[in-house]
């Protein structure tokens, strides 16, 4: 034979066991992702020391901050000591800041979730699983609803101006 096809199996050797503990934390990583409206999260969980960061800053630093407990549900929940092997490390954008928090915790809960189910046992992921289920099911499953669109005819998605005879 002759041409490309003549290498035979040699262009697989660049697919070898990780040598770095970089590329560990690459093969252990999760990437998930978290959405209410328009607003979208994305949660990238590696083996760490239990840091979480939105859009590069602390957890602690979400604001609005009247809804900042709202992302700090899924460690309350579960419990810290769930999240102190990983780091968590979430980007969002879009909607406005209440789709955004929402978004957010989504996202983290998903992270936490498929990285137990991915490094460590099934299990134990279920059974996470079932306690944000049991807490409140918008922790795992997004919210469909979005907004109608405006038609002709009216002010708004359903409203009609107001008839009159004179």
């Amino acid at each position: 034979m002759s041409g490309k096809g003549a290498r035979g199996l040699g262009h697989l050797s660049s697919f070898r066991q990780p040598s770095s503990p970089f590329a560990l934390k690459e093969i252990m990583s999760v990437q998930t992702f978290g959405k209410k409206k328009t607003a979208t999260a994305v949660a990238h969980c590696v083996p760490g020391r239990g840091l979480i960061r939105v859009n590069g800053s602390p957890i602690q630093l979400v604001e609005p901050s009247t809804l900042r407990y709202k992302v700090y549900e899924p460690v309350l929940v579960l419990g810290e000591a769930k999240f102190a092997p990983v780091d968590i490390r979430v980007r969002v954008s879009g909607g406005g800041h209440t789709s955004q928090v929402y978004a957010i915790r989504q996202a983290i809960a998903k992270a936490i979730v498929a990285f137990y189910a991915k490094n460590f046992d099934a299990a134990s992921a279920l059974e996470l699983k079932k306690t944000l289920v049991a807490y409140d099911r918008t922790l795992l499953v997004a919210d469909p609803r979005r907004c109608e669109p405006k038609k002709f005819g009216g002010h708004g998605a359903r409203a009609r101006r107001q008839k009159s005879y004179r």
